[in-house]
Formats: C-alpha cells, structure tokens, sequence
C-alpha cells in the first residue's frame, strides 16, 4: 500500500497539550540554546505539564549524562528528573550491547554520557585500540574533542572493529551559532576509512525505540527545530510532530521540504502547545489568483513556479501554514522549489 504523502499542515481544534499524553522534546534549539533559555520555553513547559502532559526531553547529544541534562532544566525552571531525558548514547549504548558479548570493552570517542550509558548496559569504556575493543562508538565530544580521538577511531575502525555513532547531525546549536556536530566528526572518520557506522539517534529507528521503552508514550508528540532529525524522526516512527522555528530550520527550508521531512503541526516556538492549531482548506481560483489554501486571512497559491501570498491575516505563521500547503502540494511528492522569496519577505520571516 502505497504512504499517504503530506501536502498541508494539520489543523487540531484541541491544543497539542491536550491532545496528546506525552510531548518528546528535542533540547538543543527547543528548549535552550547555548545553555539558556529560548524565550517562552520555560513558561509554556509548565502550563503543559500542569495540565498534564508528560515532558520527556529527547536529545541527540550525547556528551552530558541525564542527571546533568536534568539538573541543566531544572536551573532553568523546567524541573526534569534523569528518567525525563533520553538520550542518543543511551540508545546507541543499547545497540551495542545487542552485538557484543556482555562486558565486552568499547573504544569511546566522546564525552561522559557515552561511557556511562555503555556501563549500565554492562559495557567497558576504554580509551585506545590498544586496549583490543570489541567496538568503537563516537558521540559528541564538545568543542573542546581533539584530533588525536578521531585518529584513534580511524585505527580501530580499519582494523575491523564495528563501528557505531550516537547520531549524525552535522551541527549544533550555541548561543554564538551554529557549530559543527557529532556528524562532523563522523565524517572525518568516514572519509579515512571508507567505513559506514551503525547509527542509533534520530531519526533512526533505535532512537525511537529507547524513547518509547523509556517513556511509555502511548499518544506521543514530537516536538523538534529540525527536519532532518526530530521531523524525519517522527516520519520513521510513525508518530505525529511539532516544528517549531526556534533553532536551525528557516522557513525558506520548511517550504522546500520533501514528504519525510513535513511535520504535521508548525509553531514560532513552544507556545504552539498550548493553542489549537489553525486549518488550513483549499479555496477556489478568483480572478487573478490561481487555486490555493487559506490560514487565519491569508491565502497562498503558485502561479508560473512562483509562491504568491495574499490577504490581511494578523499572524505570519498562518501565512506560512497557507505557503507550506501550496508549495507542498505543487511539489507532491518531491521536494518543494516554488520561489517563496517575496512571500516570505511579506510576513517578515525571509
């Protein structure tokens, strides 16, 4: 049977806090950037959780434990206990441990939370090929991971060691900008190698298989900045998503996104859980305007390859709901290449 393909964001009369039991939150570009707070993250978390819904933070970064990640919260005034996080070393701990005998040694190339996820799954951390592990794991190493580390990985990895990554995101959110990731690194061992490692994070299906393990979400929500991991993620376990535009999408990559990367709901940021999400429908062609679809007093259509928006709505991410629709069902299947430059430029968000 063939997979129904997005073309339009979803409309829900409830608030996704409502609608949903559990919301598995993405960290970096969600809920913090650079260690602070993203404007309404804290406030919004906590009229969710006070209405019930379960706050589970899902996080591909696997350098800090979930007893940092929780602590890290609940300064913030998110308050989060370690069994609330979920993280990217704890899945790829998992599936090592699935491959290689009980107790076996592990090369890390990382940070504390890979070696302390491999422990409680009865693994050894150890630090040099020489040290004859049975396998090699990389995961984010902060900014401050040196050279010698990747090399050390390029030597086990050509000798046949199995290689594994938490995830693969080439970058990551900082409050200076936007800085190389785990997925970087990989690279780097990637093109010494020739090599392909085993990857657990999103949106691998390892990764949303500990989250569910782990939280026992029966009706989750994803709620993520980015589509090639929290949206893509979501698409792969099957599970319906929140893009909010607080970390690394723009809304010009939102309107050129294929089916797997179209999150069902979009929001400026996490105050998006607490609203119901506006519909959007197809209108009719008038005079001078093509067949479109219309959000909160806006309407968007494509005409000659060109995104056009018209109307006098109040709210630009309902103008970008209507674009989103119009360009992704010009786009069908395939990835959307309307020009949206003026569009965009009329809600401010280009």
């Amino acid at each position: 049977m063939s997979e129904t393909v997005r073309t339009r964001p979803d409309g829900s009369a409830q608030k996704p806090s409502e609608a949903y039991d559990t919301a598995l939150l993405d960290l970096d570009g969600v809920v913090y950037a650079g260690g602070e707070a993203i404007e309404h993250a804290v406030e919004s978390l906590g009229v969710a959780r006070a209405g019930g819904m379960h706050l589970a933070y899902v996080t591909n970064n696997a350098l800090r434990t979930p007893e940092t990640v929780a602590d890290h919260l609940t300064r913030l005034g998110v308050p989060a206990e370690p069994g609330d996080v979920i993280t990217a070393a704890q899945a790829v701990a998992r599936l090592i441990a699935e491959q290689v005998p009980a107790g076996s040694r592990v090369l890390v190339i990382g940070g504390e939370g890979l070696k302390v996820a491999l422990r409680e799954r009865g693994l050894e951390p150890v630090d040099s090929v020489d040290d004859d592990p049975a396998a090699v794991v990389q995961g984010y190493g902060g900014p401050e991971l040196a050279w010698g580390r990747l090399a050390e990985a390029t030597y086990a990895v050509a000798r046949g060691v199995p290689w594994f990554a938490s995830n693969t995101d080439l970058t990551i959110p900082t409050s200076r900008g936007i800085s190389p990731g785990n997925g970087a690194a990989v690279e780097v061992v990637r093109m010494a190698t020739g090599a392909s490692p085993q990857v657990a994070g999103k949106p691998q299906p390892p990764m949303h298989r500990e989250t569910i393990l782990r939280t026992g979400a029966r009706r989750p929500l994803v709620v993520g900045d980015r589509l090639d991991t929290d949206i893509e993620g979501a698409h792969v376990g099957g599970v319906d998503s929140l893009l909010v535009l607080t970390g690394v999408t723009t809304a010009a990559q939102l309107l050129a996104a294929e089916p797997k990367y179209r999150p069902t709901y979009v929001a400026a940021d996490l105050r998006g859980l607490l609203v119901p999400q506006p519909e959007v429908v197809p209108v009719a062609a008038a005079e001078g305007r093509a067949e479109g679809f219309a959000c909160g007093g806006w309407v968007a259509s494509v005409r000659d390859g060109v995104l056009h928006l018209e109307g006098d709505g109040t709210d630009p991410l309902d103008g970008l709901r209507a674009l989103c629709a119009a360009a992704w069902t010009e786009a069908g299947a395939g990835a959307g290449t309307a020009d949206a430059e003026k569009a965009l430029a009329r809600l401010g968000l280009s």
